[in-house]
């Protein structure tokens, strides 16, 4: 599969968990260029495949930044979300969070 394809494949992608995937696939794959050209000779194919590595790794570092910034963005937002809930619905939420108390108690019991 060529690089050309691979980043067609990428960007057809819509969840950033599928390209970060793709992303470190395609890290391990270089490693294991680098690893083949590297065992017989340190030449020009050795200098490529490192380069071709570095390149994949700040990509891969890049995608795991923006993953990560909107893990905490969402769960940011889902802790806003559930105090505004519990502020308008006090007893609501105490209801809901007894209700859950005693399944788990029950679960427990059981053991």
């Amino acid at each position: 599969m060529t690089s050309k394809t691979l980043n067609l494949k990428h960007a057809l992608h819509a969840d950033p968990k599928d390209k970060l995937m793709e992303d470190l696939h395609l890290v391990m794959a270089d490693a294991e260029a680098l690893l083949r050209a590297t065992a017989d000779q340190a030449g020009e194919s050795a200098a490529n495949a490192r380069a071709r590595i570095e390149e994949r790794m700040e990509a891969v570092k890049e995608r795991l930044g923006e993953a990560e910034s909107a893990v905490v963005e969402r769960a940011q937002q889902a802790a806003k979300d559930t105090d505004q809930y519990v502020h308008d619905n006090p007893w609501k939420a105490i209801g809901i969070s007894a209700c859950v108390g005693a399944i788990v108690g029950m679960l427990i019991a059981r053991r």
